[in-house]
């Protein structure tokens, strides 16, 4: 395990990396300290390429509870007109790098999961959550709009209305109504997040990575048309049916075996 300045922690394990916000005692409040060792151990997981999947935990009862209000309001006080520079500096770099990540994200979810830290969250593109999770924007609530992202990853979880309701209204929501809105993938006993999310994320970094990396690509950029979609499926199903995972698989499936994936 590697421990990182700032209450972050990296584990790498078979091609697994996972990455864990370890404040506990503040529910994992985004301090300064945590939101530059969160950068700091994304941005050294993107540049392993050992890894192949990443599990986004965090210690103690909540995942996060977004940003640190109380060293806020000393910024606040100590200059106004830069209390606000934590987006540009800080949750900007960590969520392009978060989204940016080629291979599979999955995230286990405790607690709350608020402002900031549901934008981290909604970077991942499998998310696990607890029956006692609960969810917020919460901005609003202290005279913002939106940062981490979620005025864009919100209303693509779960559409422009009820991301609405959620910022505007300041709605929470538990995650059974997280799982039928779309936010979680998937909602297990309290005690039982760390081990599913774990189990999901081993079990992707089993997998075909490089294929993996293309589902990714293909669902976060869009084409525009239709055309332009079934002309970059078609480049990227030759460019996989090159590949020594799709070979294997398809001999594996022929002898009724499980394909051992490479990531090749």
């Amino acid at each position: 395990m590697t421990a990182i300045a700032g209450a972050a922690t990296v584990e790498r394990t078979d091609g697994l990396a996972t990455i864990t916000l370890a404040r506990p005692s503040a529910s994992n409040a985004l301090d300064v300290a945590l939101k530059n060792a969160l950068l700091a151990a994304v941005r050294s997981v993107a540049a392993d390429t050992s890894v192949r999947a990443v599990l986004l935990r965090a210690e103690g009862r909540n995942f996060c509870v977004g940003q640190d209000l109380a060293e806020h309001s000393a910024g606040l006080d100590a200059d106004p007109a830069t209390a606000m520079s934590t987006v540009g500096e800080h949750y900007n770099p960590i969520v392009r790098a978060l989204a940016g990540l080629e291979v599979p994200v999955v995230v286990g979810i405790s607690g709350a999961c608020v402002g900031a830290g549901l934008g981290l969250a909604l970077t991942a593109d499998i998310r696990i959550a607890g029956q006692g999770a609960k969810f917020a924007a919460a901005f609003t609530g202290i005279g913002l709009a939106s940062d981490s992202g979620l005025s864009h990853t919100l209303v693509a979880a779960v559409g422009a209305s009820r991301a609405s309701g959620l910022m505007l209204l300041g709605d929470r929501i538990g995650a059974d109504r997280a799982l039928e809105w779309g936010i979680v993938h998937r909602v297990v006993p309290d005690e039982e997040v760390d081990g599913a999310a774990a189990e999901i994320a081993r079990g992707l970094a089993a997998g075909p990575t490089t294929a993996f990396r293309a589902v990714k690509d293909l669902l976060r950029h869009p084409e525009p048309t239709l055309d332009a979609t079934l002309e970059r499926e078609r480049a990227a199903q030759e460019r996989l049916g090159a590949s020594a995972d799709h070979r294997a698989a398809v001999t594996a499936f022929l002898a009724k075996t499980k394909p051992a994936f490479t990531g090749q």
